[in-house]
């Protein structure tokens, strides 16, 4: 196919899974369409996501790589990807930016400090489970998104970086809008964009005159203090990238090992008996349901030869997880079932490389905690509706369920 055959992909993320499948089947990268018409290619199997992403000919800072970049003004309805590749921050920068920014950050998201929330995190987890007990104590349906898979890692990304609680609703809200693909209108961007500076530059304001043991006020210092290290910019980006990827992913790999496991009763036996671990339960939700199904954008710094493809210098490219993570040729013929029992941690959804996300142990931890504690404390717990009613997150980057309807009780 030619770069005029370009498939669009589906904005609202309807059916990922048959998505991936269908672009496999044309090739092993394909020209695509994202929302509002942005023109940029998908690849579709394990190998190539790979190779590409540890590719150093391969940016993601469109400003000096992206080719279309001075014309995005042109095209109002290619606004919304500002929220994503217009900021300035890790996920938009290259080479010794991407160093210095990353370094910034990494020091909240070590081993020992993952760690040391652990106490934290399970206190957080059992007391949600104990309102989710009252909740449907009679019987009624819950919504264990809105009760457990949410508010867990939003409360503990909240306190690493000190977010009130009066703010909490609103920067949950602004992450949800920045990852709803599903409206591509310039009057959607233009509601993220000014969210943004309300919300995270309210909350450094609030910082500044609040100052604590957190890390948005360690950034607020190092900008103060060295302007060089962190501009004023690149810190509201930061916070947004860190904040909203600290657990808006976490939100939906807790999600959907539940809907898995309780939709597979052999599985969900089989975890119950001992016989599989949760760390590989965590492991195949990660390949199968990844919390990101595609990233935007990266870009080819020079040609790239994909097979007989040839991706040119400037174009767009998006990082498939949600299809390599079910690719045949690297999982097998049953690629695509969800079996924790296979083992195996070499899936793609937190990253590889140099790009790898940093907060990967924190949302290990926070699933590590919720998940056992779920289904010891409610035995019988079962999905209130058929998983053929379940509805996804209006969003073909995020992987996820909308709401997850539940009875705690025969």
């Amino acid at each position: 196919m030619t770069v005029t055959d370009r498939i669009a992909l589906d904005p609202f993320g309807s059916d990922i899974p048959a998505e991936s499948a269908r672009l496999r089947a044309l090739g092993p990268v394909v020209p695509v369409e994202l929302p509002g018409g942005i023109p940029a290619w998908a690849p579709t199997g394990y190998d190539v996501l790979k190779e590409l992403i540890l590719d150093p000919e391969v940016s993601k800072d469109p400003r000096r790589h992206w080719r279309l970049w001075p014309e995005i003004g042109e095209h109002p309805s290619w606004g919304w990807v500002l929220g994503w590749i217009g900021v300035v921050n890790m996920l938009s920068a290259y080479g010794p930016d991407h160093t210095r920014l990353r370094k910034l950050v990494a020091p909240s998201f070590t081993h020992r400090r993952t760690e040391a929330m652990r106490p934290r995190v399970a206190a957080i987890a059992a007391e949600l489970l104990d309102a989710l007990a009252a909740e449907g104590a009679d019987g009624s349906v819950v919504d264990l998104r809105a009760g457990l898979a949410q508010p867990l890692p939003m409360r503990m990304i909240c306190e690493l970086f000190g977010v009130p609680e009066e703010m909490r609703d609103d920067t949950g809200a602004l992450i949800a809008a920045i990852m709803d693909t599903s409206d591509p209108t310039p009057e959607h961007a233009a509601f993220v964009q000014e969210r943004i500076g309300t919300v995270l530059g309210g909350l450094i304001a609030y910082k500044v005159e609040h100052p604590g043991d957190d890390m948005t006020t360690e950034l607020i210092r190092v900008r103060d203090e060295d302007g060089d290290q962190l501009s004023d910019e690149e810190l509201l980006y930061t916070l947004l990238l860190v904040i909203g990827a600290g657990f808006e992913t976490t939100v939906n790999l807790i999600g959907n090992a539940v809907v898995a496991l309780l939709t597979d009763p052999a599985q969900l036996a089989a975890v119950r008996s001992g016989a599989v671990g949760w760390d590989a339960v965590i492991d195949e939700t990660l390949r199968v349901h990844p919390s990101i199904a595609s990233l935007p954008l990266r870009f080819a710094v020079s040609d790239l030869k994909v097979g007989d493809v040839t991706i040119p210098a400037g174009d767009a490219i998006i990082t498939t997880y949600a299809a390599a993570g079910v690719d045949p040729a690297h999982y097998g013929p049953d690629a695509a079932v969800f079996d924790a029992a296979r083992g195996g941690d070499d899936h793609l959804a937190f990253g590889i490389g140099v790009h790898r996300c940093i907060g990967a142990p924190l949302a290990r931890a926070e699933a590590l905690a919720a998940l056992p504690a779920l289904f010891e404390r409610f035995p019988e717990l079962r999905l209130a509706v058929g998983d053929d009613e379940l509805r996804q997150v209006p969003s073909f980057i995020a992987f996820g369920w909308q709401e997850i309807p539940v009875r705690l009780e025969a």
